[in-house]
């Protein structure tokens, strides 16, 4: 039975610090109690081996849902709690099975490309760290470049390390924020491919923050966060999602560059 992520009656809000009024068209401003509120009263369910997009203006708030479903962050007033074979939880619990994806891939300079994907392993002292990383690394078609550190990969190379470092460790959600904003229009429809097809394989429920339509029409359902409220803007039951293998068959000998 799959699990799920469940925040009820949600709001975010963050101290003012600045002085005199502030305006936006992004984000609600509570003046008076010298408070930020990005969003209230907010519900939304994840559901493992879905896959979702969120959508929005830049300050909407966006990021700071993302950290809320992630359990990484505490909503100022309302709850979030992790539904896992009908037991109930704080999200706390939820870290040990959660992803990150970033923008800016957050590689570790030192480190190889092997090194990278095994060190969630190795912090969990499974001794199967470096043979599951070499998987891992094929499976994104980058099993010639493990010996090689960050610095001689490309963006979509360095990404790919990315995903396979969140996946590694089979977590039963992936949160990624712009997983492709620092790629081109190529590398960006390659790693979308790439992220959506291996999450699928390993039915661990994904979450995109995204500016890209292209990449937010991947998603089986498609939430828009603006104004503080969120809503759901579409749901495709059937998303376009190729089979990993197909996706790196013709790519495997490819070196891309951004």
């Amino acid at each position: 039975m799959p699990c799920s992520i469940e925040l009820k009656n949600v709001s975010q809000s963050f101290g003012n610090i600045a002085s005199g009024r502030l305006t936006s068209n992004n984000t609600n401003f509570e003046n008076k109690a010298s408070t930020i509120t990005l969003f209230k009263n907010l519900d939304l369910t994840i559901v493992q081996g879905q896959s979702y997009a969120i959508t929005g203006p830049s300050g909407a708030g966006k990021s700071s849902l993302l950290m809320l479903l992630s359990g990484l962050e505490k909503p100022t007033s309302g709850q979030g709690c992790f539904i896992n074979d009908k037991h109930t939880s704080t999200l706390d619990n939820l870290r040990s099975d959660i992803g990150f994806i970033f923008q800016q891939f957050h590689l570790l300079p030192e480190l190889t490309a092997l090194h990278n994907v095994a060190l969630p392993l190795k912090l969990r002292g499974d001794k199967q760290a470096i043979n599951k990383a070499k998987n891992w690394l094929k499976k994104v078609g980058l099993a010639d470049r493990s010996d090689h550190k960050p610095s001689q990969l490309s963006g979509g190379e360095q990404q790919r390390v990315a995903i396979a470092r969140a996946l590694v460790f089979s977590p039963k959600f992936i949160f990624a924020d712009e997983p492709t904003g620092n790629l081109d229009q190529h590398n960006a429809e390659e790693i979308a491919d790439i992220l959506f097809a291996c999450c699928q394989e390993n039915n661990a429920g994904l979450i995109i923050v995204t500016h890209s339509n292209a990449l937010a029409n991947k998603a089986q359902n498609i939430f828009s966060l603006a104004d503080g409220e969120l809503s759901k803007t579409s749901s495709n039951n059937s998303p376009d999602v190729q089979d990993l293998t197909n996706i790196l068959s013709t790519k495997e000998q490819q070196v891309t560059s951004c």
